[in-house]
């Protein structure tokens, strides 16, 4: 699309839309939430799922959900989550065995259902409704992406076994949060208890308390599904993306090893550690590079609009895709290539600002960007120091595009690793972060001058 020009006109169906090419349009797009608004065929199928959350919810709202939300996302909260990501990704690769194939796609979807749901919900969601939103999840995400694709409602009310699959897991994962939120309403009532998780944020919000203008039932159902859903399926891609590309590139994932086993030295990451894990995270960033999972978005225009010259109607569909940014090679030389060298400190310093999009940007930058990112780093820390994960014996999976993008069926061979000696990082071209490194705008979870889940 970029040779059609940096504003190309496209059809989806009998839809006009218009896809921003250069990152200067895309940045102009979102930092004006006003002209250009969530909506389009994505949010129209997403609002039925996640109601009036952070992701769907229109510009007048969005300000007051956000400042609801943000004191559970900020650095302390997340420093607080390390220990769960931690023991979660050493419980996981703890089970596999020496040769076993594993279902790595299944696995970090298992693993980050369970870490966001112990975040929402504490200890009042089961082993069992987990592992059944986890596979609701699944079927979800596979069917969002043609809903979204064919905008005709009338292909989806049809009784198809995909389509009945469809319904019964959207009904599944509005019935599972609605139970976890009456059990702790009524736990409550017959014993106040106050427990550190989200959901015991929004009761409060519902019951007004510390000044805090209330917020409806319906709102507290909405922000729990919303969060769950995107903070469970679009890290467990880009983990999954992380290990598949890490197989594929044996010289990144040497010195992987080398940077784990020389600060971990076999334990458990924890919050004191990231900072001298910047190599992984540097993993991390790369893959979010080469493979976003949220890899393509829509705005809709709230009045007559000016864009590259253009001028588009009320209402008219704007497209943007942190892929297509993310892959242009006059932002990124050699960008097929998976290199997290890149975002070393002198290579990050190049990368024009809002080439690197995983996190959106402007004031509707992802909420949970530090928490994806420590996630995504405390994982691939644990699972690297303890196992290799190598591709089958013939062609690897590519990762196929729908609601988001990743290996969504990646199955590899566990290997097991011995535990490198624990001491400092090695002290040659320290890549520990210092007060000249390069400006925040280059950094992941920021990038974009401001900031896959809420773009």
């Amino acid at each position: 699309m970029p040779s059609h020009g940096d504003l190309v006109e496209i059809r989806l169906g009998p839809l006009r839309a218009w896809m921003a090419c250069h990152p200067d349009l895309v940045r102009q797009v979102l930092l004006d939430t006003r002209t250009f608004d969530k909506g389009g065929p994505l949010y129209d199928r997403l609002r039925p799922l996640m109601g009036d959350g952070l992701v769907t919810c229109r510009h007048d709202v969005y300000r007051r959900q956000r400042a609801l939300l943000r004191p559970d996302f900020r650095p302390a909260g997340v420093s607080a989550h390390t220990e769960l990501m931690g023991r979660e990704a050493e419980s996981a690769c703890g089970r596999w065995q020496a040769g076993q194939e594993v279902d790595v796609s299944a696995e970090m979807l298992a693993l980050t259902t369970r870490v966001i749901s112990r975040v929402l919900f504490s200890d009042s969601l089961g082993d069992e409704p987990a592992a059944e939103l986890r596979d609701c999840l699944a079927v979800i995400v596979r069917g969002l992406f043609v809903r979204t694709a064919v905008p005709v409602d009338a292909l989806f009310r049809i009784p198809t076994p995909a389509n009945r699959r469809y319904r019964r897991a959207v009904a599944r994962v509005h019935a599972i949060v609605g139970d976890a939120v009456g059990e702790r309403r009524a736990a409550r009532s017959a014993e106040p208890q106050e427990r550190p998780d989200l959901l015991e944020t929004l009761l409060a919000a519902a019951r007004g308390d510390n000044g805090v203008a209330a917020i409806t039932g319906q709102e507290v159902h909405d922000h729990l599904v919303t969060l769950l859903l995107t903070g469970a399926e679009s890290t467990a891609l880009c983990l999954a993306s992380a290990f598949d590309l890490l197989a594929r590139n044996p010289r990144a994932e040497r010195r992987l090893h080398a940077e784990v086993d020389s600060v971990l030295g076999g334990r458990r990451p924890g919050a004191e550690d990231l900072p001298n894990l910047p190599y992984t995270r540097c993993v991390v960033s790369e893959t979010l590079r080469c493979r976003p999972p949220g890899w393509l978005f829509m705005r809709v225009t709230t009045g007559p609009a000016r864009l590259a010259g253009h001028r588009l109607p009320a209402g008219a569909t704007v497209l943007y895709s942190p892929y297509l940014l993310q892959h242009d090679p006059a932002s990124f030389p050699d960008p097929e290539r998976f290199r997290p060298e890149r975002w070393l400190p002198e290579g990050a310093a190049g990368i024009p600002p809002g080439a690197m999009l995983p996190f959106a940007s402007g004031a509707r930058r992802c909420l949970g960007d530090r928490f994806a990112v420590a996630e995504a780093t405390v994982t691939v820390a644990a699972v690297a120091a303890r196992r290799r994960l190598l591709h089958l014996p013939g062609p690897a999976e590519q990762p196929r595009p729908g609601a988001t993008l990743g290996p969504r069926s990646l199955v590899m061979t566990s290997v097991p690793r011995p535990h490198g000696p624990a001491g400092p990082p090695p002290r040659a071209r320290s890549l520990a972060p210092r007060a000249a490194a390069a400006p925040l705008s280059h950094e992941v979870r920021t990038a974009g001058d401001d900031g896959v889940d809420d773009a």
